[in-house]
């Protein structure tokens, strides 16, 4: 039950990350439109997909799934953003803080579920979600690098 209560910690929190990433893929502006569109949109669909192997390994070994938005609300650690629209830097800003408040708990879990010897766990935590944001956050954080534009 251990399994599940941390995996469904982190399938809350996934869920939440997906629905960032929906909301700043619509609300996406300015030069970079059309690659931070479409590179959103692929990040949520991963997203999507871990939210499904969670949610699948939750009630494989027993457990409920946490399926209400409401609920994901009540468990997640990734704070709510404001309603409305924000500058590109901060959307990518807040979605790099979600993977990483995602990605500490992710680690946590790992470690304490493979140090009870459940490498099934620990193999799902390693391999979708924290390999999975690790890239995510790399692309993330390469959309902030201050750049000037070429001006001619």
């Amino acid at each position: 039950m251990y399994a599940c209560q941390r995996l469904n910690h982190l399938l809350a929190d996934t869920q939440i990350l997906y629905g960032l990433y929906k909301k700043h893929h619509w609300l996406m502006r300015g030069a970079t439109f059309y690659s931070l569109h479409l590179m959103l949109d692929r990040h949520a669909e991963r997203q999507l997909a871990i939210v499904d192997a969670l949610a699948e390994r939750v009630q494989s070994l027993g457990g409920v799934a946490v399926g209400d938005p409401r609920h994901a609300a009540e468990l997640t650690c990734v704070p709510r953003p404001p309603d409305g629209v924000e500058p590109v830097p901060v959307m990518l800003s807040r979605l790099l803080d979600a993977h990483e408040r995602i990605l500490t708990d992710a680690r946590d879990a790992a470690a304490r579920i493979s140090a009870e010897g459940d490498e099934g766990n620990t193999d799902l935590i390693v391999s979708e979600v924290i390999r999975t944001g690790e890239a995510q956050v790399w692309f993330l954080a390469e959309h902030l690098v201050d750049t000037p534009l070429v001006r001619g």
